[in-house]
């Protein structure tokens, strides 16, 4: 399963879920997003060419994040980029996000490994802005 979270028209995430599947190639980002993500399914036998990447120059304005579940179990926070508490979903081992926009947070339900992919290069504190996170209480599923 695939969802996807938006505010005004805005997708803050993309969780491709541990049970997604699909025969042959799907992409859940449009070609001009800077963090593409997609998914393959592909048969016994199938081959992927071998290729390199081209030296293209890009421009990135917004840094986006991959996350890959390991195991445990994680809530995402997602917030408006005025820093607005939106709704929260809960991540599973296996779960793949997209940190398309906006701000996040997370809470560790359960011990999480999660691996990280970001594009680079990090730029230290001057790379985020942080700021106080919603109360339990108000924790809402959509």
């Amino acid at each position: 399963m695939i969802e996807k979270i938006i505010h005004n028209n805005i997708t803050l995430g993309i969780i491709i879920r541990n049970n997604y599947s699909k025969e042959g190639i799907d992409f859940f980002t449009n070609d001009n997003d800077s963090q593409q993500l997609g998914y393959m399914n592909r048969p016994l036998g199938y081959e992927i060419k071998p290729h390199r990447h081209n030296i293209v120059p890009r421009e990135v304005h917004l840094t986006q994040e991959v996350l890959f579940i390991k195991s445990g179990k994680v809530r995402v926070d997602f917030y408006s980029n005025s820093q607005d508490y939106i709704e929260s979903k809960v991540l599973n081992a296996g779960d793949v996000i997209l940190l398309a926009d906006g701000g996040h947070g997370f809470f560790m339900i359960e011990h999480s490994e999660i691996i990280e992919v970001k594009q680079g290069p990090y730029c230290g504190e001057s790379d985020k802005v942080r700021f106080n996170s919603i109360d339990n209480s108000q924790i809402i599923y959509l």
